[in-house]
Formats: C-alpha cells, sequence, structure tokens
C-alpha cells in the first residue's frame, strides 16, 4: 500500500464525520449521530462521494449518509464535507452485504445507487445493488413507499434493473435512457461524478431510473416467484451468448 493511502486510513480513522464498523449505531442515526429528525438519505457504493456532496449541498435540510467499504475513498467525500462545514453528511465505511446491521425499521427515507460496480458475468447477478436479494434487504430499514434512484452508464444493468422492477411490479416515478445535462433537467441529475465525467467523454449514455420501494408488494411468495423467473431469464441470457 503506497504512503499516500496509508496517510488517508489513518486521517480517515481520525474524521469526526466517519464510522467505521460501528457498533449499536442501527435505530440511533437520527438522535445520537445527527441529532435531528430530518430525513435520512443514503448513497451506496459512495465511492469519493461527490454526489452524496452535492444531494447534501442541494437539500441542507436532508441528512446523507455515503457508503463505502474503501476507506481510502471515503477520505475525499469526508474530508470535503469538514472543509465544506456539510455537518449534515457522515460516511460509513462497510460491507454493504451487512447493511441491515446498521439501519433500523423505517430509519432511512431515500437510498441513491450511483454508477456501481455493475457485475456483469451472470453467476454475480445477485451481487447487483439492484438485485431482488438487495431491494429486500432494503425493505427493511427503508420506509413504506422510499424511493430509490439508479444512475448508471451501464445497459445490462439497467436493463436488469428495469426487469427487476417490473417482476417486483413496483412503480417507476422517472426512466431516462441518456440523461443530458441541462437547466431543464432535475437538479439531482447534474451532479456529475469523476466517473461520470470520464463516461460522458467516452460518448456513453447515462442512464437513469427512479422507483418506490413499496412494502406490500415485497412479500415472500412474489420473491420466490421473482427469482425463478429472473433465473431463467439469465439463463436465456447466458444461453444466447451473452454475459
Amino acid at each position: 500500500m503506497g504512503k499516500d493511502k496509508l496517510k488517508r486510513f489513518d486521517e480517515v480513522s481520525r474524521f469526526e464525520n466517519v464510522l467505521q464498523f460501528p457498533d449499536g449505531v442501527s435505530g440511533n442515526w437520527h438522535h445520537e449521530i445527527f441529532k435531528n429528525q430530518n430525513p435520512i438519505v443514503l448513497e451506496l457504493a459512495c465511492g469519493r462521494g461527490e454526489y452524496t456532496l452535492g444531494l447534501a449541498k442541494l437539500y441542507p435540510s436532508n441528512n446523507y449518509v455515503g457508503i463505502d467499504m474503501k476507506g481510502a475513498r471515503i477520505w475525499r467525500g469526508a474530508k470535503t464535507a469538514l472543509e465544506s462545514k456539510l455537518y449534515h453528511v457522515r460516511f460509513l465505511r462497510i460491507f454493504i452485504e451487512r447493511i441491515t446491521t446498521y439501519f433500523a425499521t423505517n430509519e432511512v427515507d431515500e437510498i441513491w445507487i450511483t454508477f456501481p460496480d455493475p457485475h456483469p458475468p451472470i453467476a454475480k447477478a445477485k451481487k447487483r445493488l439492484t438485485s431482488i436479494r438487495f431491494l429486500f434487504e432494503y425493505k427493511s430499514f427503508l420506509k413504506d413507499g422510499g424511493i430509490i434512484h439508479l444512475k448508471t452508464d451501464d445497459k445490462p444493468l439497467f436493463d436488469f434493473t428495469l426487469q427487476i422492477i417490473e417482476l417486483l411490479g413496483l412503480d417507476i416515478l422517472e426512466v431516462n435512457h441518456n440523461v443530458v445535462i441541462s437547466s431543464n433537467i432535475n437538479p439531482e441529475l447534474q451532479i456529475i461524478t469523476t466517473y461520470e465525467s470520464r463516461w460522458r467523454k467516452e460518448g456513453k449514455p447515462i442512464q437513469y431510473v427512479a422507483f418506490r420501494l413499496e412494502h406490500d408488494k415485497l412479500s415472500s411468495e412474489k420473491k420466490q416467484v421473482a427469482e425463478a423467473t429472473m433465473l431463467k431469464w439469465m439463463t436465456n441470457y447466458r444461453d444466447n451468448g451473452a454475459n
């Protein structure tokens, strides 16, 4: 590991706005951490936290938590938040696979997933942050009807997500197959990360979907049917030569 990374790991461990594998935070985000009752919005796999910071600047009346495993990346977002006095921003360093450990029922209002690892091999589909498995995990802490946003350059991941939404019968609020930056679009979509800037220069279309996670549509029976249907869909996708 390089000296810069070691330095960042040391610094991030002392940042007051970073929690690393914390104990006892579930159910205590409002009272103990943010010390207010404002809505809590998560950004999953936040990387440097650019989207977390952008949203926090747009909506100072919300609380924001950027979540990632890599401390050296979180360092940049956390440092900027401190320098900018964004006191309604925190960063959480955890394994996202264990996210249900850190949030209680109805504790979160909204989730953003921006340019996540698409996990392209079919065998890794369950690792995708919009997979059936993860949506059912989000149900345990996201408020009924809470909004999930996906912004990505990866068409297979986007198509996969739309398929999941349809299988579960969830309500789509907005879908955009080519987000063009202009003053006419939702200001949330005008936030551009380093990754997005790179993809745009390469001519890749940026895709976006927002949908509601309605609890009554996520029954155990529907989960079984959706997983079986998705398995068939992915098998056909693989057999036809796609990855």
